[in-house]
């Protein structure tokens, strides 16, 4: 019996024939005639005019170098070939390498850079959710009355709703479409982060951000699934490192606009004492903009033909796959090249014959309930198949790697402005003035008081009036027919102290604020009741600076990253980088000073995000479309746990020890190091 892939050949120029696609004629499999229609010599293109293809010399010919498309016509052929002398090949191994060949003759061109920029910006969104907390906290705290465990469960909660969306979405994504996931969970990121800025008590506030968390925490493994199915092999590992590079601007733009916009508490708006819009909220609004951008610029993007042929849907794959072929020979100049393919073979699976016999009884609300508890059931299978015998070592080295990466990395990401917190306040507590037994009578003061410790002192018939008080402690004082008026206070407690005949009107200084203290005939007038009222204190610039350069210290570790992926490899790539890192974690030992802990960090950061690269190119590579995104959604999910996991123990051990972390992360790091050189190597895999 012939051989079917020896009946279907295209020719090119000289004639060298290649292994075509399909079985038997043009019209079983696909079919390609690359000897476009003749035209007369009046009828050139303009924009080809004057230039001979077959004139043209290739600048590598004087060293004997082959041209590109030499080398893949060679390895479209060896591919061919293999077939040819191989065992029979299932359906879905035969789609992947027909479609390899199909991306190579699209090229790579305008449709993918336009498709890079709109997944960009939703892979730059994710970037900003992981900062908008951290930067709103000094601000939001004062509006929403914080506590100390508030604020520590609103930064767990954003991490919680992003491990459940990037499960939830990737899930999804295999089943429902890479395309129409992306933009249900960017517009719930968006729906809720509105709604967030608005929210004026802390229930609501946390409830709206867990739900953006859940939106947003699709985009990692949606993003990467659907980009790498535009890309041809020897281009998906450069291509997807380049699009790493948006999650770094992504810390650049919440860095430079909560530094904007923060700071500034003119730009917002009360109604009342009941509604309050301060500079924060209007931060929170711009810093949603990314995910806004990605979203109107989806409306524009296809779905992954990859997807669609994976789930037996022929012509709507040719439709996109023709438009990415004509949309980027259009724009290299040469709008006569034809797409040439006439027929794809799809596979269909028994699973879609399920959904579409069920769908088809029964009333819409029965039809509706029945497809969902479906397609539950095909995403549990689909995550559980990730554990099946071919799967099951890649899903475990995989899940090591990550968890390594995300416990060290996103430990060290609050370790680092935590320590350099604790050296500002041992620094400003080693400047703390002490006053012992002072005696103070009838004075005014109209002057503020800071930094300060007042010890068994005795004030009479004074005045405090118009001032502030930033961490000051009072300590078995006595007070007598003192008044406190207009007072605005941080960090100030009265501890043992009797107050005797005292006002206290229109002050921040509540019960709260007196420890152990006696009071007698004492009134409180006007008292500003809540959480900190000094709302035109300066906030602190270091964490918009510290978190800026630690975003700009990842852009020459992506870009050295980018350029060496396909020639050193993803398994040294996040081998090597690893290792590096965990070396980098040992002269923290040596870090005793603020700018040595920020030097660190970028250190640390610069090296990481090559190691970041790799992982997530592999984690496309290793996996078949049917499971890519699922696979990528689990692993992610473990990131987010790990990262919940590393900052709450290293954030535990600040001003304790610096052993405990270091050791840590430098664990971590040797671990999934050294497991990912046991990981195979991708480069010249076809996308599964």
């Amino acid at each position: 019996m012939a051989d079917p892939w020896q009946n279907n050949t295209y020719h090119q120029g000289g004639g060298d024939s290649y292994g075509s696609y399909g079985e038997g004629g043009g019209h079983d499999g696909y079919g390609y005639q690359a000897d476009y229609p003749p035209q007369e010599e009046d009828a050139a293109s303009d924009v080809t005019e004057g230039h001979d293809e077959e004139d043209q010399m290739y600048e590598g010919e004087y060293q004997g170098i082959p041209h590109p498309d030499e080398v893949k016509a060679a390895q479209r052929a060896a591919r061919a070939k293999a077939r040819a002398a191989g065992s029979a090949v299932s359906e879905l191994e035969e789609l992947s390498e027909q479609y390899e060949d199909i991306m190579e003759d699209c090229g790579h061109g305008k449709f993918q850079w336009t498709l890079f920029v709109v997944l960009g910006l939703a892979l730059m969104a994710d970037g900003v959710e992981c900062f908008v907390v951290a930067f709103v906290l000094p601000s939001a705290e004062k509006d929403l009355c914080l506590s100390n465990a508030e604020k520590g469960m609103l930064g767990l909660t954003v991490f919680l709703g992003m491990m459940v969306g990037a499960f939830l979405w990737g899930g999804l994504a295999d089943k429902v479409g890479r395309r129409r996931c992306l933009v249900v969970a960017l517009a719930i990121n968006c729906a809720f982060v509105f709604l967030s800025s608005f929210a004026q008590g802390y229930g609501f506030f946390l409830f709206f951000r867990l739900l953006s968390g859940v939106g947003i925490g699709g985009t990692v493994p949606i993003v990467y699934s659907y980009f790498s199915e535009f890309l041809q092999m020897d281009k998906r590992g450069e291509h997807l490192s380049w699009l790493c590079m948006f999650w770094m601007i992504g810390g650049i733009y919440a860095s430079f606009t909560a530094w904007g916009i923060i700071p500034r508490y003119g730009w917002g708006f009360s109604m009342g004492t009941e509604f309050q819009f301060h500079s924060w909220r209007v931060f929170v609004l711009v810093a949603a903009l990314p995910a806004i951008a990605s979203l109107v610029g989806l409306t524009f993007m296809p779905e992954s033909p990859r997807f669609l042929l994976e789930n037996a849907k022929h012509d709507e794959a040719w439709m996109i796959l023709k438009q990415v072929h004509d949309t980027n020979w259009r724009a290299k100049g040469q709008p006569e090249k034809v797409f040439t393919v006439t027929h794809i073979k799809a596979p269909k699976t028994a699973e879609d014959e399920f959904i579409e016999i069920q769908s088809a009884t029964g009333t819409a609300v029965q039809r509706w309930a029945v497809r969902s508890l479906t397609l539950c059931k095909l995403v549990l299978r689909n995550v559980a198949s990730l554990l099946s015998a071919e799967l099951r070592f890649a899903t475990l080295f995989m899940a090591i790697i990550w968890f390594c990466m995300a416990f060290s990395y996103y430990g060290l990401s609050v370790w680092f402005p935590d320590m350099i917190k604790h050296l500002q306040h041992e620094e400003y507590e080693s400047k703390v003035k002490v006053f012992h037994k002072e005696r103070v009578e009838n004075f005014h003061f109209n002057f503020s008081l800071e930094n300060q410790i007042h010890k068994e002192g005795e004030y009479i018939h004074d005045k405090f009036i118009s001032i502030e008080m930033k961490s000051v402690k009072f300590e078995s004082s006595l007070f007598e027919d003192c008044r406190f008026e207009d007072i605005r206070s941080t960090d100030t407690v009265f501890e043992n102290c009797t107050i005797r005949s005292t006002v206290f009107y229109n002050t921040d200084l509540w019960e709260e604020k007196f420890i152990d203290c006696k009071m007698e005939n004492t009134t409180f007038e006007h008292n500003k009741y809540g959480c900190h009222l000094d709302t035109v204190e300066e906030n602190d610039v270091l964490i918009y600076l510290v978190s800026f350069l630690g975003s700009l210290a990842v852009l020459p570790g992506n870009i050295i990253s980018a350029l060496f992926m396909e020639k050193i490899g993803r398994v040294k790539i996040i081998g090597g980088s690893m290792l590096i890192s965990a070396g980098c974690t040992f002269f923290l030992f040596l870090s005793f000073s603020q700018s040595a802990i920020i030097a660190m960090q970028c250190l640390f950061c610069g090296v990481s995000v090559a190691a970041w690269n790799g992982i997530e190119v592999v984690t496309v590579e290793l996996y078949p479309t049917s499971k890519r995104a699922t696979a990528f959604g689990v692993l992610n999910a473990l990131c987010k746990l790990a990262a919940v996991l590393g900052s709450s123990i290293f954030a535990s051990f600040v001003g304790i020890t610096k052993v405990v972390p270091i050791l840590l992360s430098f664990t971590a790091l040797v671990c999934g190091g050294l497991v990912a050189l046991k990981l195979p190597d991708t480069r010249e895999r076809i996308l599964q």
